[in-house]
């Protein structure tokens, strides 16, 4: 019986310019996988290549075979095997490992949903190439269940821990219902811009403006908004409820005089305005006006630290349960090795059971003494074999039923 085994490079072993070297395209994986696969004698194979990890999880007899699956893995990418770069784990440690990665505890920004969706796509591209069986397939079930657990029973992805989405947090905080809230991103810098699309996925009404009216209606068409002129700014500024500012604007977008002038006309209704500018662009005493809430970079940043904190702590919570499930596994896995012999021991006894209810009463605790100590099933089964060899001679199985026990 084999073990299973996790081995590749991943954002804590490797930089960049080596990971990048090593990933793989979907459409790269399936004949890798049966190139590796057929030259290694790995029993079972999958690969995982995302922007921060490539790495192989495989069930194998030997850990010989892995790291000749490795080398071939290397050699179709180029490059050298480097004891310097790779992580290496083999039986607990490796479903361990594997549940860390599927539940994003193991990820750059933990409790971030994406490397879920990315570990079924791998394993579903190797279930397609036909490089995963039994074990596997049991192994990526069950880290979608520890994946799972460990978000519906810790808070790891409660908090925000992006910019963007730190942003969004904060608006519902101060307006609750967002779905009729109108808002303007000034500007077309990415943070901006992820900010606009959470908020827009909330029900808010997008409107862009942009220095460069074509780039504004470029990005309102992708957004599903509307584009404004640029140089009519303060016209439509007291009609929203939500302000982005994402530019490369060396001055000032929005002034104190601006804002003032808006919140009169809206009658001081409260107005969230998001500077994600560097340098800033809304003036700092804009956010002095009355009703007016005014973040900028560094003020996001403070949620987002504060909230990767609290993610940490719930991480911890997390290992623990992944630890639950892993034991779970390696039951399974445990007792798979006993597998043949209790079809051999059911097969040998099976008419045997029939007859005699002694000799049922005793496979049964044979059966549970073998799942609850899988090295003891060799001893276990050789004394059936040996010793219940009358049915009808009651003498012989007192014998036979305390060995079992004590085996």
């Amino acid at each position: 019986m084999g073990e299973i085994f996790a081995a590749g490079v991943n954002f804590k072993t490797a930089p960049v310019e080596i990971r990048e070297k090593l990933a793989c395209k979907s459409k790269e994986i399936p004949p890798l996988l049966e190139k590796i696969k057929t030259g290694s004698g790995v029993e079972e194979l999958c690969i995982l290549s995302t922007c921060n990890r490539v790495e192989i999880y495989a069930f194998a007899h030997s850990e010989e075979t892995i790291e000749v699956a490795l080398r071939l893995f290397f050699l179709e990418k180029k490059l050298t095997p480097s004891s310097k770069y790779l992580f290496h784990h083999r039986g607990d440690h490796a479903v361990y490992h594997v549940f860390k990665v599927a539940s994003s505890l193991d990820s750059m920004v933990v409790g971030e949903p994406q490397i879920t969706a990315q570990f079924k796509e791998s394993f579903e591209l190797a279930r397609k190439a036909g490089t995963t069986g039994k074990i596997l397939n049991r192994l990526y079930e069950k880290a979608l269940r520890a994946s799972k657990r460990v978000r519906t029973e810790t808070g790891i992805s409660r908090n925000a821990v992006s910019v963007s989405y730190a942003a969004v947090e904060l608006a519902k905080k101060i307006f609750g219902e967002l779905s009729r809230a109108r808002v303007l991103l000034i500007g077309a810098g990415e943070m901006g811009e992820l900010a606009a699309n959470y908020l827009k996925k909330l029900g808010c009404q997008i409107f862009i403006t942009n220095r460069t009216y074509e780039r504004a209606l470029r990005l309102s068409q992708d957004l599903g908004g509307s584009a404004l002129r640029f140089e009519q700014l303060e016209d439509y500024l007291e009609n929203m409820d939500i302000v982005i500012v994402s530019t490369g604007a060396s001055a000032f977008v929005l002034t104190h005089e601006m804002v003032r002038k808006a919140m009169e006309r809206r009658g001081y209704e409260p107005m969230f305005i998001i500077d994600i500018s560097v340098p800033r662009n809304v003036e700092p005493a804009a956010g002095k006006v009355d009703e007016v809430f005014l973040y900028d970079i560094d003020d996001l940043k403070e949620v987002v630290e504060s909230n990767m904190k609290d993610r940490l702590k719930e991480a911890k919570r997390g290992e623990i349960i992944l630890w639950d499930e892993v034991s779970k596994f390696m039951r399974w896995l445990d007792n798979l090795k006993i597998e043949p012999y209790i079809l051999r021991l059911k097969e040998n006894v099976r008419n045997l059971e029939r007859e005699n209810p002694v000799i049922r009463r005793l496979v049964f605790r044979a059966l549970r003494e073998m799942k609850m100590n899988p090295e003891s099933a060799p001893i276990i089964f050789r004394i059936f074999g040996e010793e219940v060899k009358d049915v009808n001679g009651r003498k012989n199985i007192p014998y036979v039923y305390h060995r079992a026990d004590g085996a």
